[in-house]
């Protein structure tokens, strides 16, 4: 950290008059408060004015924003965006203080906050305050972040939308952020909280009842802005149906929506087991892979090993393709091809050679060339995107989502970072689908098998949501339709209640559809008494939800003769509700001060911290088993902030090399696959149907990665996952026995004389898989399920003989049942 008489400098040896960030987060069950203090101070001999350009959850809903100057407290207004630009360069040219927070017109991610006219030794703290709902992971946990980090986003040629202040993005590498951030936590809920996990260093959590219902935690001191702050909370019970029914305002005009009654519905549907037992062996599944220069490094190798298990899981006779994108864009096929042997083969070997080697981030034309392929008869279109999610042109490319909604759906995953929340959850809201994000060492493939499981669901249609009111109750929707609905998923539904109703009332919503051409409903009864102690949290929930729709209206109206209608509704719900939008700012001006601030404003960028300096994607701190093993890119590139800096590519292992490590496997025996010794059990092995093998580690038959790290247990299952064949088979040879530890003799000695080589094969393949790998089971299942449908139909008469033959060679007591056989 450099310093000097004038305080914190940036790279240009300009002062910071951001000194530090102190955040506060209140999670009540799945939605959370945020209050951020900001506090400058300017150390110069001039006035300054400071501008901070930062993120914030894409679906943030930004409800308080105000100053305090000594002692002095202004509040915010919320003011249509000209009008509040005006008012701020109007203070600032009459030597007043003032402060402008405005959302960025291309991404409702990105805010600016520009604070005017603080005079020399003066200090003043912001404090900003947002509401947000918590998404549910893959594993029940609820995810909270905090995007400390903002990554240059690309802008394509000829994309529109200037921001109005023209304001400059100045970054500077995680580790030279001259301001400190600060982070607590305290969490509530009717249920016990379990455990609470993070990305960064955490203090032990405090638990404030016996109940465990209460928790606070704190974020160890010194956090390197090298990452998002990611927070991870687990109930001890599972996620129910609920209904929050929250008072109006009472200085609001009854009949509006801050003056009435808002209910916030949360919904997990629960489909027929009939219809959910029978996974869907159809459709076109278009991956499209982000392969800009800000996915080198760990992103890509793990993008590559996703589409490997993502390829390996696919059913027998749907059809697929790969597509890829930078600056421009390529596809493995000239169009989506039916699923075998030989297709997957030829995938695999491209996808082998995929770096992050295209360039710039432009999605919109890749995506434009999907959409213009005919979609395939009786094969419905599932489109997974995959990308670290820097790009300027965020509301262009989810409304040509939105604009082809009814083709298709999409399930996207922000990878690393920095990935834009509003981008990743816009494609997945829009497309119908399921969003993901991994960030820092979390593993992709649990998390993307997931959505392919949602995929192969059969799609909900005819969704429609009924109500049941007392008399003298009407409801208005304040939420888009639901497009999609997915098993054991939460759904959100926004509601004003108008009327007077007894106070013991209840109401009652039901949620109709139609899966696989069964008429099924979801039903919830709630009590209509609102809710205590929630502020206006669900209200400002509800505004902000109508407010996003209300701006996609707006964008898909421009050039006609209604446009700016749906603007002027934006406006009016921003100032009433105090919810920042797109088409509003917030602007506050000290009236109060009878003092002119004299002399010419210097005008101060604070800087923001990005990972696009090469060197950030090269082990994370607390990164002990993420597996990124080029040590050329570390000095060759570590000292670079530029965008386009390239990952070096590494050559393969040489035949001497590759011959050591088989007959290192060779010898290897199961107990180590455990991984309780330090990785030992990597197999890096040889085969024309393995292209990941080198890239799964380079090494030379060593049980460490080059800077000493261990490897993942969970990284042993991809060897034995890549000699799966399509039809959902494993073959008895060589690289079959490495990869399970044994030699070829091992292998063969032991079976059952009826039973061709190819079974045999496929049940060792899967009593190792729930042996030792029951630990990844969500990452293998959807392939060990292919595999059982393939064993069943080749009615072999000694599976019973072979299982028991495949566990005591093994070393296992898996059941046969357990195979699901």
């Amino acid at each position: 950290m450099m310093a000097n008489s004038c305080g914190l400098l940036t790279f240009q040896k300009e002062p910071v008059p951001l000194k530090s960030v102190e955040v506060e987060l209140e999670v009540r069950d799945h939605v959370a408060t945020v209050v951020s203090t900001l506090n400058y101070e300017n150390k110069e001999d001039k006035p300054l004015e400071a501008v901070f350009v930062f993120p914030l959850p894409g679906d943030a809903a930004v409800c308080h924003f105000s100053a305090k100057i000594g002692q002095t407290q202004i509040v915010a207004e919320v003011k249509e965006k000209q009008e509040a630009r005006e008012e701020y360069d109007d203070a600032l040219s009459s030597g007043r203080q003032a402060f402008l927070l405005e959302e960025s017109e291309q991404s409702p991610d990105i805010f600016t906050l520009s604070v005017g006219s603080l005079p020399p030794g003066e200090s003043a703290s912001i404090r900003l305050e947002y509401v947000t709902e918590l998404a549910v992971q893959a594993d029940e946990g609820l995810r909270f972040c905090l995007p400390a980090v903002l990554n240059p986003r690309y802008q394509p040629q000829g994309s529109g939308g200037s921001e109005g202040g023209n304001v400059q993005v100045t970054s500077v590498p995680a580790s030279l952020v001259p301001y400190s951030l600060s982070f607590s936590a305290r969490v509530s809920s009717p249920r016990p909280v379990s455990k609470v996990e993070s990305n960064c260093l955490l203090d032990p959590l405090q638990y404030l009842n016996t109940e465990q219902t209460q928790t606070t935690v704190k974020m160890a001191a010194g956090h390197k802005f090298d990452r998002d702050v990611e927070l991870l909370i687990y109930y001890k019970d599972a996620h129910q149906p609920s209904a929050v029914v929250e008072a109006g305002q009472a200085s609001s005009k009854p009949g509006t929506l801050m003056g009435d009654p808002v209910v916030m519905l949360s919904l997990y549907p629960e489909f027929p087991q009939a219809v959910m037992s029978s996974d869907a062996s159809c459709g076109e599944f278009v991956f499209l892979m982000d392969r800009s220069g800000s996915m080198a490094g760990s992103h890509m190798k793990r993008a590559r090993d996703t589409l490997l298990l993502l390829l390996k899981s696919l059913p027998m006779g749907c059809y697929f393709n790969i597509h890829s994108f930078g600056s421009s864009y390529e596809h493995i096929f000239p169009k989506s091809v039916e699923y075998n042997q030989k297709t997957m083969k030829e995938a695999l070997k491209k996808v082998e050679k995929m770096g992050a080697d295209l360039g710039g981030t432009e999605i919109l034309e890749p995506l434009k060339h999907i959409y213009s392929q005919p979609c395939i008869p009786s094969q419905p279109r599932q489109l997974f995107v995959f990308t670290d999610g820097e790009v300027g042109n965020t509301k262009e490319v989810i409304n040509l989502v939105k604009q082809n909604s009814g083709s298709h759906r999409c399930f996207s995953f922000g990878i690393g970072g920095g990935a834009s929340s509003a981008l990743i959850n816009g494609l997945a809201k829009e497309g119908g689908g399921h969003a993901q994000f991994i960030t820092g060492t979390g593993r992709m493939q649990p998390k993307v098998m997931q959505s392919l499981r949602f995929s192969l669901q059969p799609a909900v249609v005819d969704i429609s949501v009924e109500w049941d009111l007392p008399k003298g109750v009407s409801v208005t929707a304040l939420s888009p339709p639901i497009t999609s609905l997915f098993q054991g998923q939460r759904s959100l539904i926004y509601a004003q209640l108008t009327g007077q109703s007894p106070e013991a009332s209840e109401g009652c919503v039901t949620v109709k559809y139609s899966l696989a051409g069964h008429p099924s409903q979801n039903q919830l009864h709630f009590s209509l008494k609102p809710a205590e102690d929630t502020g206006l949290t669900v209200h400002r929930l509800a505004a902000q939800t109508l407010i996003r729709s209300l701006e996609m209206e707006e964008r898909e109206r421009r050039g006609q003769e209604d446009e700016g209608v749906k603007k002027k509704k934006v406006v009016e719900l921003s100032v009433q509700s105090g919810v920042s939008s797109a088409f509003t700012a917030f602007i506050a001006v000290n009236k109060g001060s009878s003092e002119v601030i004299q002399g010419p404003l210097v005008r101060r960028i604070v800087p923001t911290p990005n990972l696009i300096d090469c060197g950030m994607y090269h082990f994370p701190s607390c990164g002990a088993h993420m597996m990124h093993t080029d040590h050329n890119l570390h000095h060759d590139c570590a000292h670079s902030t530029s965008s386009s800096c390239k990952k070096k590519s590494m050559g393969g292992i040489g035949p001497k090399s590759k011959s050591k490590i088989n007959k290192f496997f060779a010898r290897m025996k199961p107990q180590k696959l455990t991984l309780r010794s330090h990785g030992a059990g990597h197999n890096p092995l040889p085969h024309s149907e393995m292209p990941f093998h080198d890239n799964l580690m380079r090494m030379e038959a060593q049980p460490y990665c080059h800077c000493g790290i261990s490897l993942s247990p969970r990284d042993l299952l991809l060897p034995l996952v890549s000699l799966q064949k399509a039809s959902g088979c494993w073959v008895l040879d060589p690289d079959l026995a490495a990869a399970l530890g044994k030699t070829s003799e091992e292998l063969e000695k032991p079976k059952p004389a009826s039973v061709n080589q190819e079974v045999w094969a496929t049940v060792l393949a899967l009593i190792w898989l729930h042996g030792f790998k029951m630990d990844a089971q969500e990452e293998w299942e959807l392939l060990a399920t292919k595999a059982v449908s393939w064993l069943q139909a080749q009615e072999a008469s000694c599976v019973t003989e072979c299982v028991e033959a495949a566990n005591t060679v093994l070393g296992c007591t898996v059941q046969k049942d357990a195979l699901g056989l």
